[in-house]
């Protein structure tokens, strides 16, 4: 297979962002809120716990959470910590540097999607909040889809929302299950790693170019 940092991507039909990492400085808020949420209610934290949580739907982290001990029914799970990351961003959302920026500077050319592992009531928030719900045509929460990433189902459905062909689209990630996800759709993936959560070697590996910031993403590297 030919290395993917090479291959040549002929047209864009769209741009499909992640939400977590890449546009909101969220994972130390999430790491922070279910840490906390896991301890209060008998539950145990382990060492490789927030790097598998990246990237799980809503249902998959709750019953996840549930199998560290937390004594709660994973829905009931799900609500309480989402219920604090809504408090959480009242109080102002961490957005990434240069993420409004980005955003916008490619929507002025090119058609953006969102495939997002956050749930939708945070999707919404967060959109809200940074003024950015209109350059989005389409928006997906993996709570509307079968499977979390790594799986591809959320940036399939955007794709499908957006009507375009995997293939055509670029996807702009940070995590490893982010870009394991978006490989597996077929999309060429530019990686903007983060610094503190930075991805495996093997799943920086799927990227089709990696940038050291949103400020680098630009039409022209898309165009």
């Amino acid at each position: 297979m030919a290395d993917r940092r090479s291959r040549i991507l002929a047209v864009v039909k769209a741009c499909v962002f992640d939400l977590d990492g890449v546009l909101v400085d969220s994972e130390p808020v999430w790491e922070e809120v279910r840490r906390a949420f896991v301890a209060e209610h008998g539950g145990t934290w382990q060492p490789d716990t927030q790097s598998r949580l990246m990237g799980m739907s809503t249902a998959e982290w709750g019953a996840y959470l549930h199998e560290l001990g937390v004594r709660m029914p994973p829905a009931e799970i799900a609500r309480g910590v989402v219920g604090r990351m809504a408090a959480r961003y009242r109080d102002g959302v961490p957005l990434m540097p240069g993420a409004v920026e980005a955003v916008r500077r490619l929507a002025e050319r090119n058609t953006l999607g969102l495939a997002s592992s956050s749930p939708r009531t945070l999707i919404d928030v967060v959109l809200d909040a940074a003024d950015l719900e209109v350059c989005f045509a389409a928006t997906v929460s993996t709570e509307e889809v079968a499977r979390g990433k790594p799986a591809p189902d959320g940036y399939l459905e955007a794709a499908r929302r957006l009507d375009v062909d995997p293939r055509g689209c670029v996807a702009v990630e940070d995590s490893s299950n982010g870009l394991r996800s978006a490989d597996a759709a077929g999309m060429h993936v530019i990686a903007v790693p983060h610094p503190r959560y930075p991805p495996a070697p093997d799943a920086l590996a799927l990227a089709w170019r990696v940038l050291p910031n949103l400020d680098a993403l630009t039409p022209e590297l898309l165009s």
